[in-house]
């Protein structure tokens, strides 16, 4: 193993990147990204209905007839929809993590917003309740139907409007995959400021809908920053045209935001405006082995003060994440030795002399003040992909456990790991884990740094009502206390939406409820889900 001395020496700037701090990483360590949408399983999968026994169907929407269906395929044509075929309608009524089913027997697919507004009008007067779909990729239940609803799918709405290079102002339908959009502005030279391990699935309406975080919003910040205009159909068939491409437009209220995180519950998105960053002529990325996870702090500390400008991701993940992946995943070390925590730093800038400058400082000064113990650089793309694959490969690393007990939740930085550690020693002490046989296999930690956001996963043999009723609600009591989010990033849907009240005040939720009322009295939008029912 090489001293640290001789490390700091092999730190140097070279023309294809830096070379490695530990040892040069091979080019195969790890198996490619798999796109989440491949993950659809033949099994049984329980209706979401059955999950939730206190959930009853609103005896005042209308079930679809064979009238309904025929005036709706006048509106979207033979191959616009879907209807009473199980095998084609299971991605539809299913969600990718296996998790919620629905029941629907009609799923309509229209291919410009036209058709989308005629069929809410319709579905509106007839009181036929509606759940938009986008990628499907949500984590939440919010796309997939809770009983027979119908599905609006924008998969055929999947065209690029325009782009103006100068300002880099993208518009586009609400159905274009996100990393579609990413790889035609690459070859215009810019980025989707958002970047989401379910990028080859999701769409952009739906990343949009559900406020999508992901990683870059370090470096470029959330949807509410960079979506400059949208097109939205509200539930009477409305078109609310609101596609600006201004920067700056301070005249009356801001309606965009009300449907950014909406949750396709007053509208389906359709079109969208969006600023889009220059793709950065210099990118590295370097993973670090860590000790502790104050030693986390400190490194992120250190990046914000040394990178600043050029730091565009800082990810971290605990060795339980690491030996979850490694369970599903063929990959090789990338270090000579495990470690408990590690962080994968991203950074982006114009010139690549420049910033490679400042991580070699960086690094420098994390060995030499041992707040990192190991890690490597990446050399080329492929170097680049490969450590991106670890992060972006643990949610479907978990989606191939038996069950998993998903949480997304933020809260201040320093208290990240707490949180983690805390629900572990619940669960030993509640008797579900520790030993052979208990139903939880490990708790996984992972998540944004520099957004305060980590994603817990509780990985077990089988769903069990224990388990259950330990961490929830005490997980959600435990995240009010440090004034924090049950959401960071991931949404309400149906599985959250009844503890809307750990984080927003009752007044908060009686506007909500307000506004829902406002945009869609029939309440045929989205039904039974975002908003607490009680």
């Amino acid at each position: 193993m090489l001293r640290r001395s001789t490390i700091l020496n092999k730190i140097r700037p070279t023309a294809i990147g830096f070379v490695n701090v530990r040892h040069v990483l091979s080019r195969n360590t790890l198996l490619p990204r798999v796109h989440s949408a491949c993950l659809y399983s033949t099994k049984a999968v329980p209706c979401t209905a059955d999950k939730f026994p206190g959930l009853v169907r609103n005896s005042g929407f209308k079930k679809v007839t064979e009238q309904d269906v025929t005036y709706l395929k006048a509106i979207v044509g033979e191959n616009g929809l879907i209807y009473n075929r199980e095998d084609d309608l299971t991605p539809f009524n299913t969600d990718w993590m296996n998790k919620f089913r629905g029941k629907s027997s009609l799923v309509l697919k229209p291919k410009t917003t036209e058709q989308v507004s005629a069929i809410m009008k319709y579905c509106n007067d007839q009181k036929i309740a509606i759940v938009p779909q986008g990628g499907n990729t949500g984590l939440v239940g919010g796309s997939v139907p809770v009983f027979d609803e119908v599905v609006l799918s924008l998969q055929r709405m999947n065209s690029i409007r325009g782009f103006d290079e100068v300002s880099g102002i993208l518009t586009t339908d609400a159905g274009c995959i996100l990393e579609v959009l990413d790889n035609w502005l690459n070859e215009k030279g810019y980025i989707m400021p958002l970047d989401l391990g379910a990028k080859g699935s999701c769409h952009i309406g739906g990343n949009i809908a559900t406020n999508a975080g992901g990683l870059r919003l370090l470096r470029y910040g959330s949807l509410h920053g960079t979506v400059l205009g949208l097109e939205v159909v509200l539930p009477d068939g409305t078109v609310l045209d609101n596609m600006s491409t201004l920067r700056k437009d301070n005249t009356g209220y801001d309606l965009k935001q009300l449907f950014i995180g909406s949750e396709g519950t007053i509208g389906i998105i359709t079109g969208v405006s969006i600023l889009t960053p220059h793709r950065p002529k210099a990118v590295n990325v370097a993973l670090l082995g860590l000790s502790s996870f104050e030693d986390v702090q400190k490194a992120f500390i250190h990046s914000r003060k040394e990178l600043s400008e050029i730091l565009s991701a800082f990810e971290f993940w605990d060795i339980h994440s690491l030996a979850m992946y490694k369970k599903h995943a063929k990959a090789k070390d990338t270090m000579e030795k495990e470690y408990p925590f590690y962080v994968l730093i991203e950074t982006s800038g114009s010139r690549k002399e420049h910033d490679d400058e400042k991580l070699n400082h960086y690094l420098e000064k994390m060995m030499e003040n041992e707040i990192a113990q190991d890690g490597v650089v990446a050399q080329d793309e492929t170097q680049m992909q490969s450590l991106w694959a670890i992060r972006e490969g643990f949610t479907e690393a978990l989606g191939k456990e038996a069950a998993v007990y998903k949480y997304d939740i933020s809260m201040p930085v320093s208290k990240i790991y707490d949180c983690a550690q805390d629900i572990r020693a619940h669960l030993i002490k509640g008797g579900v884990m520790g030993q052979e046989d208990s139903p939880v296999i490990d708790v996984v930690a992972y998540g944004h740094v520099g957004d305060g956001n980590l994603h817990l996963n509780i990985a077990a043999r089988r769903r069990d009502s224990k388990v259950s009723a330990l961490i929830e609600p005490y997980l959600f009591e435990w995240v009010a206390k440090q004034n924090g989010s049950i959401s960071a990033e991931h949404g309400l849907g149906i599985a959250k939406n009844e503890f809307l009240g750990y984080s927003k005040s009752p007044t908060m939720i009686q506007m909500m409820k307000t506004l829902k009322h406002l945009l869609d009295p029939k309440g045929i939008m989205n039904p039974y889900k975002y908003l607490p029912t009680q």
